[in-house]
């Protein structure tokens, strides 16, 4: 934080201007008298807030606005259960690397530990899932600690927390607002990207994961330099769908569950892999489809600006330490040198074209029967993606079909895909497309959810009304919990215990909010509903009923055959 004058304020004064003075536009959260005396101040600071219907989802939003922008997302709520409510999501954001900047005002200082009003201990609650803690302990440090915390989301990629008690908004301080300054990352040790770039130049067959740290360090034109000179297919990490233009001739498609087969049938053939800016997390490196793709042969070059995730998960030939832009053009200078230049290799090129095209046909062929009233998952999800606009940004919640979803899924632009990550909540769609919309009015912003979700989520449609924000949900109706649902189907003979759902119709509910409901019942409406969403400019609620078809589970190796040993459960046994 670079230096400014001091002057005479309050400290409300001082925390909302140091949140003008981070670029912060838009704050979401529900009002509270803990923070009243400056949550007062942000429209003549140019500041707007969003007022939502749950805390959870004013973190969610948040996180969408984030990782739409690039920029800062911020909630607020009240003290104790308002700031307990934050937990799920930015527990959410954490795993997503995303710079969610929570402030919790707490009670107050004089009567902390006495077990009053709305009081709990709220540092501890947070401090698994946040990148940086800090509490005001005085008045006079609230500018500096505030300032410290947005520097830290940023350059440490994560959420952060700004704990504040709610009487020390009040009074009058001497302060200066601490202004933000960036800092450059470097490629990484100089020898390791020699070494990297002398491998990658052996390599026979070297292949691309493009992960998150690619979108954040907005690497898209160096790694799509780096590729187009190695010739390499480019895989996307698992629920990285964005991070390399899908319609590319190297681009390949995601990994991990539902993914592409493309992908995988072309990692497994790798003599040297290149991670930019991926964890090489183990749901995107498991096997799927009966695949068991990941080379276990292959050297792997891992490259990350978060030092603890280098040979984490997968054991590296080499790590670096390094920013995905700076280390993917370094690379590509390096070679340029030890090589002077490549034949494009158009045998490895045709393979990759050859490899999607088999995928295409395979998942075209996976679709399912329509039934009277709903749409096969796989026609319907088909005829959303060619109806989706070029540059839609997409929410994904956990589920079975939003799983599937990742198949049908592919971007050109990056920060276009925002799913839960390895963290999976529920309920996680559509906050975050909302407030990925209010960072990006400019862009389409659609979220797909289940209906089990969607009671958890499906008050804010009252929020984007309120607000004004058109984000477009796209509800798959099929009555049913799927993921788990689908486990019932394979290890408990089919007794559906808690995962059956009866539903009102969305669309009504929707309506009666103010948003626009659409009710789809006919494959061919798929399409037509979801540019009408669009066309509209308004909140809008596609109740997408589906039947009952579900893929493959997550995972089998997370269950077991059940085994039951007392008489009276014995009927509950697995059969041999």
């Amino acid at each position: 934080m670079t230096a400014a004058t001091k002057l005479r304020m309050t400290p409300s004064e001082a925390f909302v201007e140091t949140l003008a003075a981070n670029g912060v536009k838009d704050v979401f959260g529900i009002v509270g008298s803990a923070y009243m005396d400056a949550h007062d101040l942000f429209p003549l600071a140019g500041i707007r807030f969003l007022s939502v219907a749950h805390e959870q989802n004013a973190a969610h939003m948040a996180d969408g606005y984030a990782r739409a922008t690039g920029r800062h997302g911020v909630c607020i709520g009240q003290n104790g259960p308002g700031v307990t409510n934050f937990v799920t999501a930015i527990a959410a954001a954490y795993w997503a690397h995303s710079p969610v900047v929570a402030i919790t005002p707490e009670a107050g200082s004089l009567t902390a530990g006495l077990g009053g009003f709305q009081e709990t201990d709220q540092l501890p609650i947070f401090s698994k899932i946040t990148k940086w803690q800090t509490h005001v302990n005085s008045p006079s440090r609230i500018a500096e600690l505030t300032g410290r915390a947005f520097h830290y989301a940023l350059h440490e990629r994560g959420p952060v927390q700004v704990n504040i008690p709610r009487d020390y908004f009040y009074g009058e301080i001497e302060t200066a607002i601490p202004q933000p300054f960036a800092i450059g990352r470097g490629p990484g040790d100089s020898a390791a990207i020699q070494a990297a770039a002398r491998l990658l130049a052996e390599a026979k067959f070297p292949v691309i994961v493009a992960g998150g740290g690619v979108a954040f360090a907005g690497a898209s034109a160096e790694l799509r330099q780096l590729a187009e000179y190695l010739s390499a297919p480019v895989v996307n990490s698992y629920l990285h769908n964005d991070t390399f233009p899908a319609h590319h001739e190297l681009a390949a498609g995601p990994l991990g569950y539902q993914g592409s087969q493309a992908a995988m049938r072309l990692i497994e053939k790798a003599d040297v892999v290149l991670a930019l800016g991926s964890r090489l997390g183990p749901f995107g490196t498991l096997p799927q489809y009966g695949l068991d793709y990941w080379p276990k042969q292959a050297k792997i070059i891992q490259i990350d600006a978060d030092l603890r995730v280098l040979g984490l998960v997968r054991p590296v030939e080499l790590a670096i330490n390094g920013d995905a832009r700076a280390s993917a053009a370094a690379l590509v200078q390096a070679l340029q040198v030890i090589e002077n230049g490549r034949p494009r290799n158009v045998d490895r090129i045709n393979l990759i074209a050859t490899e999607k095209a088999a995928w295409a046909a395979n998942l075209a062929s996976q679709v399912g029967a329509n039934e009277a009233g709903r749409v096969d998952p796989r026609r319907a999800l088909a005829a959303l993606a060619k109806a989706r606009p070029a540059n839609a940004m997409v929410a994904t919640d956990i589920g079975n079909v939003c799983s599937v979803a990742n198949s049908y899924l592919d971007f050109d632009e990056p920060n276009s895909f925002f799913a839960a990550m390895a963290f999976g909540n529920c309920g996680y769609a559509y906050p975050t497309a909302l407030g990925a919309k209010v960072g990006r009015p400019d862009r389409p912003s659609i979220a797909y959810i289940g209906d089990g979700a969607w009671g958890m989520s499906l008050a804010e449609v009252m929020t984007a009304v309120r607000e004004n924000i058109p984000a477009v949900a796209v509800v798959f109706n099929n009555g049913q919990w799927g993921a788990e649902k689908r486990n019932q189907i394979d290890y408990f003979d089919n007794r559906f215990l808690g995962t059956e759902l009866e539903n009102p119709n969305f669309a009504d509910v929707a309506q009666a909010m103010g948003a626009v409901g659409i009710t789809v019942e006919h494959e061919d409406q798929v399409g037509d509903a979801l540019r009408t969403a669009i066309a509209s400019n308004r909140p809008t609620v596609i109740n997408l009923r589906l039947t009952q078809t579900l893929g493959d589970p997550f995972r089998r190796d997370a269950f077991k055959p059940p085994r039951r040993l007392l008489e009276k459960y014995a009927a509950y046994s697995a059969k041999a």
